[in-house]
């Protein structure tokens, strides 16, 4: 079930906004059926056991979507952070730009790598991997 709150964050978006965000949840929806979700930290996010897995929101240049562990997925298409984490990110300015094969790799490998960012400041900062 989609918590309320991400619809009202997509449908409070411009139009092609709207659009690249209701396609990602869409995809992510039908991928991670019953992982939790709602808004963290002001844009949507799913978790796995309280763990964030993937999220999006909208920046400047578009519609960033990120995966807290997405830089252990070895995928070229996505960006990766900082460094300080383990997170990578794809960016979309149009919902034509959206590839769903891609999407759903990256959302199988999210289930299948990922880092304990639920335990971060228990642990003072460091990530331990938990898949």
């Amino acid at each position: 079930m989609i918590h309320e709150d991400i619809l009202s964050y997509n449908n409070s978006k411009t139009a092609e906004d709207k659009a690249i965000c209701d396609k990602l949840l869409q995809i992510i929806q039908k991928q991670l059926p019953h992982f939790e979700n709602k808004v963290w930290h002001a844009h949507p996010v799913w978790f796995e056991d309280g763990n964030p897995i993937v999220g999006y929101n909208k920046l400047k240049n578009g519609v960033r979507l990120l995966f807290w562990s997405g830089a252990s997925f070895e995928e070229s298409e996505l960006k990766l952070g900082t460094g300080k984490f383990k997170d990578a990110s794809k960016t979309y300015t149009s919902v034509d730009e959206v590839n769903v094969s891609d999407i759903e790799r990256w959302l199988q490998k999210s289930k299948e790598i990922q880092w304990d960012y639920k335990n971060i400041v228990k642990r003072k900062g460091v990530l331990e991997r938990l898949k």
